[in-house]
């Protein structure tokens, strides 16, 4: 019997997606915590090193993951493929330690962190350990191993958060002098007051730690090996994705890498950069969804791309995210003053950014599926100067709106590029690899969400159960119009055989 690609495509969803929705949920619920034991200040921190780590990840994966994905369908050999890719990461990620770890007071100098070269060196173990561990995870995907799957996914989140609780919670709490112990003396041993945010970082070295360490009983040593004609194809097929990539963390991460030297107050930029970091996080279900649908969406694009539906399915693909999508952003939106309590109080005076980086994300997830044109016609060239125009117009941005806006401007400059890259990525896959998306009943769905956001704004006024009532009421309505007027849709796409 004939699988619906779309019931597919959430089954992939649900089994590879859910313990990295759990998993990042669970990490997310971390940043209550953090903006309630740091300040500002010292949050801006994390922010600004986390950002730095997602553009050099990009970096020492160099497009690899979706290179496997790609040649790993089509070589009749899949373990040369796979021992390829392995081989060249983990010669990447040492030659990578073996830079930087001698420099990295030197580098720690240059980012303003004299004082913790430490920072340097837990991240670049950090990221040469999780750049060795993509395409074994990306293999568990391939080989359809789930639950391994996730189970690693459970045991490296559950490090992570177990050890953060450790450090933060119960080690300040049990070195407290009201409570002294025989534990007392272990606690010395492992915990010092001064490391502050160092503990979040030292978390997740060791999660990573541990990850690598489950990951290397699945790597097929014995079939280890370089073919170099086939590295020099995925490294070309690749290398268009690595510009593609910097340029799209440039667009996602730029902002909080220069925030702090472009805000005219020196002394608050910082503080700024930490308040705008965690109201990044507010828009977490937005980013789960999006992370998740990516996960499961990029291998179901070339593994349709045979099939004869495989335009139909790529359209409704993209009508259904949108509308997800929509009522994420009206879920949170709606309900915004109880969903600001995610993070602490000193934090909560950028919640108008939220909105504003909501729809930045929307777009990101839209251009994300625009993308399937350029990776079935093998034009990664075009994806990556697309990729490339929209950091041109995050810099310019970025470096005109900040002095003026701060923070905000910064929201700005996001959700303009996404927008801009998402039209230009449209028109020019139209003549290339056209397909038709039903933009009027999408933009039917924007304007009803758009028109519930402008009536929720005006019951702003009103009293907080009357407020709450009538929001639930305008959200309801959202989703009943979606039901009723996709049921007679989806059925006759569930009808269909490939």
């Amino acid at each position: 019997m004939a699988v619906n690609p779309l019931k597919k495509l959430a089954g992939q969803t649900a089994i590879y997606g859910l313990p990295t929705i759990l998993g990042r949920l669970l990490n997310y619920l971390l940043v209550p915590l953090y903006t309630r034991v740091f300040v500002p200040a010292e949050y801006g921190v994390v922010t600004e090193l986390y950002a730095y780590v997602a553009f050099l990840f990009v970096i020492l994966t160099y497009g690899m993951e979706t290179s496997f994905f790609r040649f790993a369908a089509q070589d009749n050999n899949r373990s040369t493929v796979v021992g390829t890719s392995i081989v060249s990461l983990f010669f990447t990620s040492l030659l990578f330690l073996a830079l930087v770890l001698p420099a990295s007071s030197f580098i720690a100098g240059l980012m303003d962190y004299s004082n913790h070269p430490e920072y340097i060196r837990w991240f670049s173990l950090i990221l040469a350990a999780d750049a060795m561990t993509s395409i074994p995870y990306a293999n568990l995907r391939l080989e359809n191993k789930p639950l391994r799957f996730a189970l690693i996914k459970i045991v490296n989140i559950g490090s992570n958060i177990g050890f953060n609780l450790f450090f933060i919670v119960l080690c300040p709490y049990l070195s407290d002098g009201a409570h002294q112990g025989w534990w007392s003396p272990l606690i010395q041993l492992v915990y010092n007051t001064q490391t502050g945010v160092g503990y979040i970082f030292i978390s997740n070295l060791i999660a990573s730690f541990i990850t690598f360490l489950m990951l290397v009983p699945g790597i097929p040593w014995r079939r280890l090996g370089i073919d170099t004609a086939l590295l020099r194809k995925m490294l070309n097929y690749g290398w268009p994705l690595l510009i593609f990539g910097l340029a799209g963390i440039v667009n996602e991460t730029f902002d909080r890498l220069i925030l702090k030297h472009l805000l005219p107050d020196k002394a608050n930029a910082m503080v700024q950069l930490g308040i705008y970091g965690a109201c990044y996080k507010v828009s977490i279900l937005m980013t789960l969804f999006i992370q998740t649908y990516r996960y499961a969406a990029e291998p179901f694009f070339f593994d349709q791309a045979s099939s004869k539906n495989a335009r139909e399915t790529y359209a409704s693909m993209m009508h259904y995210f949108i509308v997800v999508c929509l009522f994420i952003f009206l879920a949170i939106m709606l309900y915004i003053d109880l969903v600001m309590l995610f993070v602490g109080r000193d934090f909560r005076e950028g919640a108008g950014v939220v909105p504003v980086l909501l729809l930045a994300n929307l777009f990101l997830g839209v251009f994300y599926n625009l993308s399937v044109w350029f990776k079935l016609t093998d034009k990664t060239k075009a994806g990556a100067a697309i990729s490339i125009a929209g950091a041109a117009i995050t810099l310019v941005l970025n470096f005109i709106l900040i002095p003026i806006w701060g923070y905000m401007g910064a929201a700005w400059a996001t959700l303009i590029c996404y927008v801009s890259m998402m039209l230009i990525s449209y028109l020019i896959g139209q003549r290339y690899y056209p397909v038709n998306y039903d933009l009027r009943r999408a933009g039917w769905y924007v304007l009803m969400a758009a028109l519930i956001y402008m009536i929720s704004l005006w019951s702003s006024n009103l009293q907080p159960l009357v407020r709450y009532m009538t929001n639930t009421m305008l959200l309801a309505a959202f989703v009943a119009y979606a039901l009723i007027s996709e049921k007679q849709r989806f059925r006759q796409l569930a009808n269909k055989a490939i």
